[in-house]
């Protein structure tokens, strides 16, 4: 049997109950209560429900009228003000039956509103004081299944904010991590540059206190100059050693008279 049709019975089983026990109970005291239950068993729901909150307003303090006036206001398709007179009726019950009742059908209001959390607990209630009611133990079955598969909005926000909030703190810590690497990397650029000024400049001063190195490829300037000039020493040399043998070895004139 289908979810809607399944409530429904359950629902109009516990009207007729409590209306044929407000019929015994009209009998005595209650002269509105008669013509209210025979208005809700025509289908006549908006004459019930002016009687039945007359016979309220009369007797305040019993739960068969609000019970009843729920059930009227229910059946015009009014669920949200249905429960508040079921919320009367649960103030002013007295037997575990009445309560079983009242909570039954205020769980058909909260299923019918898409509470499934509600639904749960009122059909909860309601097998606490009736535990033996089949009806009432398949409806709070059916609004845990209801629950399960559609939790409220309000967790399911929670748990998106939570994921949220998690996969924030992972970006930041990712984040931070990164950052370590970065200063890290830094700071050990830092210390290479530092060793590679220091061994600059420890050459530079090692070059200060030893001769210019030739430069590969050429010959410095001065260098040349100082090769051609020691060049032309050598051959003024060498001409002036060879004109001085040259004198040296040069045959006297002498020319005898004859």
């Amino acid at each position: 049997m289908k979810m809607k049709n399944f409530i429904q019975y359950g629902f109009t089983f516990f009207a007729l109950l409590f209306l044929s026990l407000g019929s015994i109970l009209a009998q005595e005291k209650d002269n509105a209560l008669p013509k209210a239950n025979e208005a809700y068993s025509d289908s006549k729901y908006a004459e019930a429900e002016a009687a039945y909150r007359i016979s309220n307003s009369k007797f305040p303090n019993r739960s068969v009228s609000p019970y009843n006036l729920g059930n009227a206001i229910y059946k015009q398709n009014q669920p949200s003000e249905a429960k508040y007179a079921y919320a009367k009726a649960l103030k002013n019950a007295r037997s575990r039956i009445q309560k079983h009742k009242a909570y039954h059908n205020l769980g058909n209001v909260f299923m019918k509103e898409k509470d499934y959390t509600q639904a749960v607990e009122a059909y909860k209630n309601a097998l606490r004081n009736n535990p033996d009611d089949e009806q009432t133990r398949y409806n709070f079955a059916l609004a845990k299944k209801m629950l399960k598969e559609n939790p409220p909005k309000d967790n399911k926000d929670k748990k998106d904010k939570n994921k949220d909030k998690d996969k924030k703190d992972q970006d930041k810590k990712d984040q931070d991590k990164d950052k370590k690497d970065q200063d890290k990397k830094d700071e050990n650029k830092k210390d290479q540059d530092k060793k590679n000024q220091d061994k600059k400049d420890g050459d530079d001063k090692k070059d200060e206190n030893q001769p210019p190195k030739p430069q590969p490829g050429g010959i410095s300037k001065d260098r040349l100059q100082n090769l051609l000039d020691a060049v032309n020493n050598e051959e003024k040399k060498i001409q002036d050693k060879v004109n001085a043998n040259k004198v040296k070895g040069k045959p006297v004139d002498t020319e005898k008279d004859w």
